[in-house]
């Protein structure tokens, strides 16, 4: 397993998270690009510990998804099942477990101090960081892909099911978005990742 993992993750991390992945008795599984999640947990009826984590050539990504999953699952085995699975427990145990990897070692310069600046209050998903996710993104392979913030206002854009949509308004935190074909208005998250076409 340790060798497998060599491939996905920065290399001085390998020994510390093969070790949590022996220690909790984790069956991983590094499975196809969903583009609803990098990853998940679950408790098999057999009592198995399951996580699977999407494929990524990003291996800082990576490491934070594997992290992110492992700490459900030992936030579960130590305050029960009726925790919230994004709530306090998960956080104090997500920073808990992430904290050794926090080093100039595993994180480039450009990353490590956005690293820590999260894990002082770490959210569901490491996306809704925009800063953060920007910084990940440029260690992503070079692709067609775009952020919906990005984009100026008035763009239109293709999202993973080949709907098309034009970005018209910020509420709050989310932009506003017409559905070109139907023209209903959807609210996306500002990392939503869409493919910019040339109006």
């Amino acid at each position: 397993m340790a060798e497998v993992l060599y491939k996905y993750l920065p290399e001085h991390s390998v020994p510390m998270c093969f070790e949590l992945i022996k220690t909790n008795r984790v069956h991983l599984k590094i499975v196809n690009e969903r583009v609803t999640r990098h990853g998940d947990y679950r408790r098999e009826l057999d009592g198995r510990h399951v996580i699977t984590v999407n494929y990524s050539q990003n291996p800082y990504r990576f490491l934070i998804t594997l992290i992110h999953e492992i700490a459900h699952l030992v936030a579960f085995e130590r305050y029960g099942r009726s925790i919230k699975p994004h709530g306090d427990e998960w956080k104090l145990t997500f920073q808990r477990l992430m904290v050794p990897f926090i080093r100039p070692e595993i994180f480039p310069p450009s990353l490590l101090s956005l690293v820590a600046r999260h894990f002082r209050n770490p959210k569901a998903s490491s996306d809704t960081d925009a800063t953060l996710a920007l910084a990940l993104k440029q260690f992503d392979p070079e692709n067609d892909k775009h952020y919906v913030f990005e984009i100026p206002f008035g763009s239109t854009f293709r999202i993973h099911n080949g709907k098309i949509f034009k970005k018209i308004a910020l509420r709050t935190k989310r932009f506003e978005c017409l559905e070109l074909h139907s023209g209903k208005t959807y609210l996306f998250n500002p990392n939503a990742e869409v493919e910019l076409l040339s109006n």
